[in-house]
């Protein structure tokens, strides 16, 4: 089950998780999410302190999409980034809250 926001429910639904085409699942999971193109429409410099939740709250007025940024900088972030230091000085691209 997932919450109304997630960004695996509809229109990003992500597909049950089968092994093989037309076998039933064998454990009540979903396949990865397909992560489609988040062009930056934004540039921000980093500072020392930046971290992603906040920069979400300050470009899309919600802390729980920093993963679009994150969706949007594939060479620069991982999901394991949460505080910006090391990448102080350098440019991120902000995408649209949703494409």
């Amino acid at each position: 089950m997932f919450l109304r926001q997630s960004r695996y429910q509809a229109p990003r639904r992500s597909r049950r998780f089968s092994p093989h085409a037309g076998e039933p699942p064998r454990f009540p999971g979903v396949q990865p999410r397909a992560i489609g193109p988040a062009p930056g429409v934004l540039e921000h410099v980093i500072s020392k302190g930046e971290r992603l939740d906040r920069l979400a709250y300050n470009y899309f007025r919600d802390s729980r999409l920093w993963w679009r940024i994150i969706d949007a900088n594939p060479d620069l972030l991982f999901t394991g980034v949460l505080l910006l230091d090391d990448f102080a000085g350098q440019t991120l691209l902000i995408p649209k809250a949703e494409e």
